[in-house]
Formats: C-alpha cells, sequence, structure tokens
C-alpha cells in the first residue's frame, strides 16, 4: 500500500503517520508538509510545501498511489465563514481534483468531525462548511471515498496539537478520558485508533462512506 499524507504535523496526522510507518502493508509513504519533521525512516518521503492548494509543481510524483488520507484542518475558532470555506473547503477539494486525476484507483479518506452537518445549511458555521466539504468530495471519481468523523481525541505516543490553547485543553481533559470512555464510549477514541482505521478502511472498505466515532472505534478493532 502507497499512501500519500495531509497534515502530518497536526495531532491527528501524527497519530495516523505512526501507524502507516508501523504497519508492514503500508510500504511508502509521501507527506506533504508545510514544516519539515525530523523523521528520516526508509519508507517515509516529505516534500515540504508552503502552498498544498497549488500542487502543480509536484503533480507528477503524486501518481500510483493508492490512498490519500487527508488529516489537514483548522479550527473555526475567531474565523470569518469565507476565510474558513477557503482553507477547508476550497483547498481540500483543490487537492482531491488534482489527485483523483492522477490516481482514479485511489482511496480517499478525509477527516472531518462529529456534528458535520451534511444538509450544509445548518446555523453552525464550520459544520455547515464541512458538509459540504464531504458532499463535494463523494462526487468526485475515487475508488472510494469516506469520510471521518471522530469526536474527542485522546492524544497518544507523544502526539500533540500545534496550538496552544489545544494543547491546554487535552492537558486539562487528559485525565478525565477513562471516565468520558466510560460513559460516552461512542463519542471517545485515540489517534492510535484513528490511525489504524483508516489503514483498515484502505484496505478492506467499509458499509458506509461517512463514519462516525462509533465506525471508526469499531474499523480500528477490525
Amino acid at each position: 500500500m502507497r499512501v500519500i499524507l495531509f497534515g502530518a504535523t497536526g495531532m491527528v496526522g501524527q497519530g495516523v503517520l505512526r501507524e502507516c510507518l508501523r504497519d508492514p502493508e503500508v510500504e511508502a509513504v509521501l507527506s506533504l508538509v508545510r514544516t519539515p519533521t525530523a523523521l528520516n525512516p526508509a519508507k517515509l518521503r516529505e516534500v515540504v510545501q508552503q502552498d498544498v492548494s497549488d500542487l502543480s509543481a509536484i503533480e507528477d510524483d503524486l501518481g500510483g498511489y493508492d490512498a490519500c488520507l487527508f488529516c489537514l484542518g483548522v479550527s473555526s475558532l475567531g474565523m470569518a465563514e469565507p476565510e474558513y470555506r477557503r482553507v477547508t473547503h476550497d483547498l481540500t477539494l483543490s487537492v482531491a481534483r488534482t489527485l483523483a486525476s492522477q490516481n482514479p484507483g485511489m482511496t480517499f479518506i478525509y477527516v472531518s468531525g462529529t456534528g458535520t452537518d451534511s444538509s450544509g445549511r445548518g446555523r453552525s458555521m464550520w459544520a455547515r462548511v464541512k458538509g459540504e466539504t464531504e458532499n463535494d468530495l463523494l462526487r468526485l471519481p475515487f475508488k472510494a471515498a469516506y469520510m471521518f468523523r471522530p469526536g474527542f481525541i485522546r492524544p497518544l505516543h507523544g502526539a500533540a496539537a500545534k496550538t496552544k490553547w489545544l494543547r491546554c485543553m487535552y492537558a486539562v481533559m487528559g485525565p478525565f478520558y477513562p471516565l468520558l470512555r466510560a460513559l460516552a464510549p461512542k463519542y471517545v477514541t485515540t489517534t492510535e485508533c484513528i490511525g489504524r482505521a483508516m489503514i483498515q478502511v484502505v484496505r478492506h472498505g467499509a458499509p458506509h462512506r461517512v463514519l462516525e466515532n462509533r465506525d471508526i472505534n469499531a474499523a480500528c478493532r477490525d
């Protein structure tokens, strides 16, 4: 399995990259990042790309991959809708269209979130934009496309959020994770589980094109 990964320096992407590097069936990972990491395993190739909305300079290198794991995203906190739409919907679709043209046999997995609004007409701005993004991705000519909607994500194995306020939130919530898992198991997961579930879905598919948190956890255990 040959994988393209977006967002490897974010919290979810760190977990997904770890699982890809650990899985013997993943033979190569192409990671597009804005900031290089210190990782240097044999099957990882990092490409520093400041503007991922324009992949024309590296388009010829994007063919021959089985999956794209798209973990790139931003918080909507403090953002106006046009700017959030640009970095959430427009950027994602630009990348996906390029990859679909190069890899018609590709499986595309997009990290969305619990509460995403598939109708695209709800009051919550982030949920509406995410829902429109999901719908447009599902219309593209990939072999398959799956939308992952995790709930509360526990970072494991050193994965950490990039923004200070999110790191603080996870530090505060961390001790309560066992309680959250006991009271609301359908709404909590981990970075490790998301990564393992993505690999399983690429291998075997899934019964639904939109995977809620409980579906992610089930795929992780398969």
